[in-house]
């Protein structure tokens, strides 16, 4: 009987503990969310103020949606801009695809590239490539999938310029089809928002950083100096890496949702998002074992274990739980809203964080029983992967 009274008493503190940081972190995404500024609501700069663009796209092997994508990007409204595709090794009709957009449209210029150094990841290679071949003041590096309403150039300059930024990262809408898919990136993009807090990221008193691979726009002077992305050279996570390392060098960025005027194809399938993911969840975790064993357990307790609780336990303690289950519920659907994700996804939310754990540790034992990754055909060791720290 004593040890069902101390089981008892240890699961209340938890439940108790949860509800705190739930409120916290619930109040923290409901307050922050607010000072996020929207793309759609920043006026278009004028054609006398608009400094000139390069649009940097590298891809590899993506036939399937440069085509839409890229139109999107030559239809800017904008007065001055370049679009530099880097076809990266691709064995498909991408380089082809790029070719014959090229010779249609003289803002356009592709970059084919047959071969990868030693130390570079494809895709930062790719944007390297881009950024030294730029001729702009500022530089767009985005993803071969991301369709943009036709103003968003011009948008993102107004608030870029009005600002004196160095750096703008702003979210798109990230439509993916299925249950299981939606489901995790409900968890996934609240877990985002509460690791970055992009409404402190221009702060420079703040140690939060941001960077989004769908845009992100930077003064080319300010990624010349940061070194361009050869301190990231074997970042997996070469976004958000590329925010951490323009932060680190003083320079000032900020970030917008831009869920109304951005669209990105994250994966088509389950199966696709959960091979797509192996390249960079252990990477997130700093590669480190205990760092996932500990994501892991902090979402068992605090993410499933409530839901779970609220069928198996009665008195006090249910209540405790199901204060924390509203709670989780409505911190989790403020941000949905924000990053134009279906609120009702979010009663998902114990399926999201189950699906999490098991990306997460298949990441990990995948990665370390192959000793790397493999990505867009190309293998990378775990060790070299590791010595890139920032």
């Amino acid at each position: 009987m004593r040890d069902i009274e101390e089981v008892h008493i240890l699961l209340l503190a938890v439940a108790i503990a949860t509800l705190v940081l739930t409120l916290v972190a619930a109040t923290e995404i409901s307050l922050g969310a607010r000072k996020l500024a929207h793309l759609e609501d920043i006026p278009p700069i004028a054609d006398n103020a608009a400094p000139r663009i390069s649009v940097v796209i590298p891809a590899c092997n993506e036939e399937r949606g440069i085509g839409e994508a890229l139109q999107s990007v030559l239809s800017q409204d904008y007065p001055d801009f370049e679009v530099i595709a880097i076809d990266d090794r691709s064995n498909d009709r991408t380089g082809a695809i790029l070719d014959s957009e090229a010779a249609r449209h003289a803002a356009l210029r592709v970059i084919h590239l047959r071969a990868l150094p030693a130390g570079w990841l494809g895709k930062n290679h790719a944007l390297q490539k881009g950024g030294e071949a730029a001729t702009g003041s500022h530089i767009l590096f985005t993803d071969a999938d991301v369709v943009m309403d036709p103003s968003v150039l011009r948008r993102a300059a107004f608030y870029m310029e009005s600002n004196r930024l160095d750096h703008l990262a702003i979210a798109p809408r990230a439509p993916i089809p299925g249950f299981l898919s939606n489901a995790f990136l409900a968890v996934f993009a609240t877990m985002f928002a509460l690791y970055t807090k992009p409404w402190k990221v221009s702060d420079p008193n703040s140690r939060h950083h941001i960077g989004i691979g769908a845009f992100n726009l930077v003064r080319a002077e300010a990624w010349r100096k940061a070194g361009g992305h050869v301190p990231i050279a074997m970042r997996p996570d070469d976004d958000l890496s590329l925010g951490k390392l323009l932060k680190l060098r003083g320079f000032r960025p900020d970030f917008l949702l831009g869920t109304e005027l951005l669209t990105v194809e994250w994966y088509q399938s389950f199966a696709e998002m959960r091979r797509g993911l192996m390249k960079n969840l252990f990477s997130a975790a700093g590669y480190s074992i205990p760092a996932v064993l500990l994501g892991c357990v902090f979402q068992l307790v605090f993410l499933v274990w409530p839901f779970a609780a609220v069928f198996v336990t009665r008195g006090l303690l249910q209540d405790f739980n199901l204060a924390v289950v509203a709670a989780l519920l409505a911190a989790f659907a403020v941000n949905a809203e924000n990053m134009g994700i279906r609120r009702w996804w979010c009663l998902a939310l114990p399926v999201g964080s189950l699906i999490g754990i098991y990306l997460m540790l298949r990441a990990m034992i995948v990665n370390l029983a192959s000793g790397g990754i493999e990505w867009r055909g190309t293998r990378y060791s775990l060790a070299e992967l590791r010595a890139n720290r920032l």
